[in-house]
């Protein structure tokens, strides 16, 4: 993190993410940003699966030693207090479902252009893909890329649902005072930088290939994270609604070597269900 370029209320935003996190959560931040991309531009693209999404991924960045500028919904800058601190800090204003959206891209290309580092939530929104995976992504991280050939670099965090729900800032006290009691594991992985060299077509087919490719990248990026939970989340939020609309084609998942985690193993199944199973699967095979 270069501290003479970056906005003195940014670095104390990024130092006090981990005070913030701390409490609530124990972060844990794995994969590696290249030496040669730390310096910009870059575009890191993040899957959105919780309102405490923006503390965690500052916190990790912090940890990671990057200060990256960050395209955040234009209610955090009408805030009075979080209004000026994100303006303070040079975060990038993206004022969705209204005219001025547009107005982010060259916002973000400049910065890019000045050799910064932008992390950005290519869906656009939390997520509402059932199984909670990455849906479909906006073009706009694609053009983004296009316009200051840039890098993207993938990011998936995991765990965060389980400190404040989709609902939030309803019983934001009760989810609180849970997170504190609870302290679940957040996880904050960077991974590859995604290979868009083959997109071909026109500019719209171009963004639309490399969107399905950045979107790829975070769905690979976060398979390590959730080992047991391909399927079903192990915290369900059932506070978040369910929307099928922008659910993204399921890949192959390939699999993955055992991993050591400290999360507390699940409890064993129970004999007579085991049997049950096995009995199950003997009878579903049999022609």
């Amino acid at each position: 993190m270069d501290s003479t370029s970056t906005p003195l209320m940014w670095r104390f935003m990024l130092a006090l993410s981990r005070v913030v996190v701390f409490p609530l959560a124990r972060l844990r931040v794995s994969g590696d940003i290249p030496a040669d991309l730390r310096t910009g531009p870059l575009i890191l693209a993040a899957n959105h699966v919780s309102p405490f999404d923006p503390v965690v991924m500052t916190a990790a960045c912090h940890k990671a030693g990057i200060a990256p500028r960050i395209l955040a919904t234009g209610g955090l800058f009408d805030a009075p207090i979080a209004g000026a601190a994100m303006r303070a800090a040079g975060h990038i204003r993206v004022d969705r479902n209204t005219t001025r959206v547009a107005d982010a891209l060259p916002a973000a290309a400049q910065a890019l252009a000045d050799g910064a580092l932008v992390l950005v939530y290519p869906e656009g929104r939390i997520g509402l893909d059932p199984w909670m995976w990455p849906e479909r992504g906006k073009t706009g991280v694609a053009r983004m890329a296009a316009a200051a050939h840039a890098p993207v670099l993938p990011v998936a965090q995991w765990g965060a649902h389980a400190v404040l729900p989709y609902d939030t800032p309803k019983h934001m006290l009760r989810s609180v005072l849970r997170a504190m009691l609870r302290r679940p594991i957040v996880h904050v992985r960077f991974g590859t930088p995604v290979d868009l060299s083959a997109v071909t077509g026109t500019p719209g087919a171009q963004a639309m290939q490399a969107t399905r490719l950045i979107m790829d990248g975070i769905h690979d990026t976060l398979i390590p994270l959730r080992p047991g939970e391909l399927e079903t989340p192990r915290f369900v939020d059932r506070t978040r609604a369910h929307d099928v609309s922008r659910v993204r084609p399921r890949r192959p998942t390939p699999p993955q070597p055992p991993t050591v985690d400290d999360r507390a193993p699940e409890p064993a199944a129970h004999p007579r269900r085991a049997i049950f199973r096995r009995r199950a699967g003997t009878h579903a095979n049999q022609p």
